[in-house]
């Protein structure tokens, strides 16, 4: 965040473009939940990130009132309060936008009808966790398949989620040609990384190195919503 809310540059636009190209969906999830109509949220969704871009309005942000996720969705809902009457005449994909967004893949990501007890905020927060933690994984699977260990973090991947459903160290050692040892020690490092990953995204979403254990605790809280 503070990359992407530093003077405008090539550097500090493309830092912004990194973190909207990430969390976007979490925002077009929450105009979903607040439009009935699909094409009008997409059209609404598309303009926002076009402005946001065009102007890198993330200069104006204060670092002290915190984390990128708040800040995206209060000048989300602030936007909307300006351009709700005219964002059907803006054309996604504008030709300042930095890049397009992906709104007919989001439609098959996100569940669309409201969560049974969830507000828009709750669920816009649950999506954020989602798409972070989704992130991660995404960033872990690479770095194991660069280093030409793809099967291998595939097998041991369970272990990381807690859904390896009964398979052991020693069922994917027999798979992999090594001993469980070796197995649980990878497993072992691939937590370490995932651990490593998960706090330097969030450390790019909030003001400080001192918030990112707090935002650790919240996006996970609103998991168990």
């Amino acid at each position: 965040m503070a990359a992407a809310g530093q003077t405008a540059s090539p550097a500090s636009e493309r830092a912004l473009a990194t973190l909207c190209e990430l969390y976007w969906l979490p925002l077009y999830g929450y105009v979903r939940r607040c439009v009935a109509d699909e094409a009008e949220a997409k059209d609404l969704t598309q303009a926002f990130f076009a402005e946001l871009l065009e102007r890198n309005s993330v200069r104006v942000a204060d670092p002290e009132r915190g984390r990128f996720r708040s800040f995206l969705l209060t000048a989300f809902k602030h936007f909307l309060s300006k351009q709700w009457d005219k964002a059907k005449a803006q054309k996604r994909g504008g030709a300042k936008s930095l890049w397009s967004l992906d709104l007919h893949r989001a439609d098959s990501k996100i569940r669309i009808e409201p969560a049974a007890g969830l507000t828009a905020e709750q669920a816009y927060d649950r999506q954020w966790a989602v798409t972070l933690l989704e992130n991660i994984m995404q960033q872990l699977h690479d770095e194991w398949a660069t280093a030409g260990r793809a099967s291998q973090f595939e097998l041991l991947k369970p272990f990381l989620i807690g859904d390896h459903a009964g398979t052991t160290y020693a069922d994917v050692a027999e798979r992999l040609q090594i001993s469980a040892g070796a197995a649980k020690m990878s497993a072992t490092r691939l937590r370490k990384r995932y651990r490593e990953l998960l706090r330097l995204e969030i450390s790019e979403t909030v003001a400080t190195p001192e918030d990112v254990d707090e935002e650790i605790r919240n996006l996970f809280a609103t998991l168990q919503l």
